[in-house]
């Protein structure tokens, strides 16, 4: 069995953990709880860590499917390096975001789960792992002539492979316009 890279997992629940604090921050300011400033904060940090969680590292082995638009957001985070690529730092920057959202109820469990992924990337920086972007492969575009050997000679609809002719009977004395040409059986009924 494989490596198991921890920093996916925590990718993952970091990145729902930032959709669940945004939610909780929601019902907080428009319910207008007595704490609503928590609330407030939550959405911020909800919308803050989506974006920095929303582009996948590349992983080790294997391949790694790309989220949808997530080149334009790889750009950024690449743009800020060490702070970003260091999942020690990451671990720090979540359980410090987590701990203003842990005051009220709305955001409880959201601050739960991205206490959880700061666990987990703490685990990943521990086993050496760190954020590499995904970058596209240059597409190698087949070569016509290797791809395509013998055009058909003929047009469709085609007889069998073994009812053709082969391009060499022709000019070997073998008539052509007989009925063993015809892939269908000929009789001399008449209809």
């Amino acid at each position: 069995m494989g490596q198991i890279e921890w920093a996916m997992w925590a990718n993952e629940q970091a990145l729902a953990s930032g959709l669940i604090l945004l939610t909780g921050g929601i019902v907080a300011t428009a319910g207008q709880f007595t704490e609503w400033h928590f609330g407030a904060y939550s959405i911020a940090a909800g919308v803050f860590i989506c974006l920095l969680e929303y582009p996948r590292g590349r992983r080790k082995k294997g391949s790694t499917m790309e989220r949808c638009g997530q080149r334009y957001m790889t750009a950024v985070v690449k743009l800020f390096g060490p702070l970003t690529r260091n999942y020690y730092i990451r671990a720090l920057l979540h359980l410090g975001l987590s701990i203003p959202a842990g005051f009220l109820l709305a955001t409880i469990l959201g601050t739960a789960c991205l206490a959880i992924a700061s666990g987990i990337y703490l685990l990943a920086a521990v086993r050496g792992e760190q954020w590499l972007p995904i970058e596209p492969k240059p597409q190698e575009r087949p070569h016509v002539g290797g791809t395509i050997k013998q055009p058909p000679s003929q047009p469709p609809p085609r007889p069998p492979a073994e009812a053709r002719r082969k391009p060499g009977e022709e000019a070997a004395g073998v008539p052509s316009g007989g009925p063993h040409d015809s892939p269908f059986p000929v009789t001399d009924e008449v209809v």
